[in-house]
């Protein structure tokens, strides 16, 4: 296997073509839907994917509508009904079993083949994407979850970046001391948020390889790593190392808190780095991520492994080569260099290769040295699982409201961890679990 490595330097003239020609009606329709953007997302989409696309490729003419919020529910219906866009794009993994299962996807092993996406893109994310032996989706960006920290902050109070759990430990203790929050966070906007706190939990405390094994049926959701990281998880909350007004602040807000000081650190995922260069302006130098902290006896920090979405293409699709050769698109060094040039973190695709992508030197070293930490950490098969991606709808529904009634004493961790072992028992006999890698 190749080493991954980025290559930083100025795009120069090489954004020209992405972005001086948008959707031409001339070719043969592509559609694609997708979830909710900022407007200055939507003109990265339109010039960099949909002009870029277009320009590339003349025979076909791709467009992107945008549903928001209700995505995916209009995505179930329309495929139900052999409607929808010739893209499936879906939250991750876990969204696509049921589809495949239903036969609502075109198997995808044919172009994969044929378009050289076997070599293209890490091993790891083909196997994720298969369903019954059949390659079904392939990941539109992967990611990972670590701990933002303004450095002025900890340089003000003579603090370091922590390395151990220990060490984050008596920071948080330290700045509450400071009458500062230690975890700018919030679930107002996204209550999946939730989700984010409890797999660095599982993987930085009860570790990877409990997580795997509980993944294959091999241990219970119950077992005693599972209840020492959720005890921890929940003294953290009782300390208040969560805030006040958690349930009252949206991402932004609370990535605004980190970036004036008023929170020393911010765990949560590499999809934040698009927020820095606004909140933090021109000492974007002074935003640090590090991977989380792991408890004694795990070692390095665990980076947990996430696919923020997939992209399909739909069984009933009018045209299967062009929704395929979007996709191909999306895997090309050229739009991996101009896209997170103008928007990191939503587009980090699993190239296996990535010494010939070019990003642009006004985004952040830090970026691109922690996207390229963690495909090493990919690639040496040494990572961890996020909840999104590895946990079948069900069960993460419940791990995500179901940690909010320990918080708030209305559940016992030993209740809420018994809740999600037999809400996961009984997809994993329902077939529903995504494929998990073997180790």
């Amino acid at each position: 296997m190749d080493r991954r490595t980025f290559l930083a330097g100025s795009l120069g003239v090489s954004l020209v073509p992405f972005m001086s020609r948008l959707a031409f009606a001339a070719g043969k329709p592509v559609t694609w839907w997708y979830e909710s953007a900022a407007p200055a997302q939507q003109e990265a989409i339109a010039k960099v994917l949909v002009g870029g696309f277009n320009a590339a490729h003349p025979d076909y003419s791709l467009t992107v509508d945008y549903r928001g919020s209700e995505l995916d529910k209009q995505m179930r219906v329309a495929l139900l009904s052999g409607n929808g866009p010739d893209v499936v794009y879906t939250a991750g993994p876990s969204y696509v079993a049921p589809m495949a299962r239903a036969g609502q996807l075109l198997a995808l092993d044919d172009y994969a083949e044929k378009l050289g996406w076997n070599k293209r893109i890490l091993p790891v994310f083909l196997e994720m994407g298969k369903y019954d032996g059949k390659l079904y989706a392939v990941p539109k960006t992967y990611e990972t979850l670590g701990l933002f920290y303004n450095k002025a902050v900890l340089e003000k109070n003579g603090w370091k970046a922590p390395t151990t759990l220990a060490e984050m430990e008596a920071l948080a203790d330290e700045a509450l001391k400071a009458k500062l929050v230690p975890f700018a966070s919030g679930n107002a906007g996204w209550r999946g948020n939730n989700e984010h706190y409890v797999t660095i939990a599982f993987n930085s405390i009860a570790g990877p390889e409990n997580v795997y094994k509980a993944l294959k049926g091999e241990i219970p959701w119950t077992a005693e790593p599972f209840v020492a990281a959720i005890n921890k998880l929940n003294d953290w909350w009782q300390k208040g190392y969560f805030g006040p007004d958690y349930f009252s602040l949206e991402t932004e807000q609370f990535f605004a808190q980190m970036a004036a000081g008023k929170s020393p650190m911010l765990p949560s995922g590499t999809w934040h780095f698009q927020y820095i260069q606004s909140y933090f302006k021109d000492n974007a130098d002074q935003c640090g991520f590090v991977g989380f902290p792991s408890a004694d006896g795990l070692g390095a920090p665990v980076y947990a492994l996430g696919v923020g979405s997939t992209l399909s293409i739909a069984a009933a699709s009018q045209n299967p080569d062009g929704a395929a050769a979007a996709i191909d698109y999306v895997f090309s060094p050229e739009f991996y260099g101009a896209m997170n040039s103008v928007w990191q973190g939503e587009w980090n695709t699993p190239l296996e290769d990535l010494s010939m992508v070019k990003i642009s030197d006004t985004v952040p070293a830090l970026y691109a040295e922690t996207m390229k930490t963690l495909a090493d950490a990919v690639g040496d098969n040494k990572y961890g699982y996020t909840s999104w991606t590895f946990l079948p709808p069900a069960t993460d529904t419940q791990l995500i409201n179901g940690i909010e009634e320990v918080w708030l004493g209305r559940s016992t961790v030993a209740d809420y961890l018994a809740q999600l072992d037999a809400t996961f028992q009984q997809e994993k006999a329902e077939g529903k679990v995504p494929a998990v890698p073997a180790r």
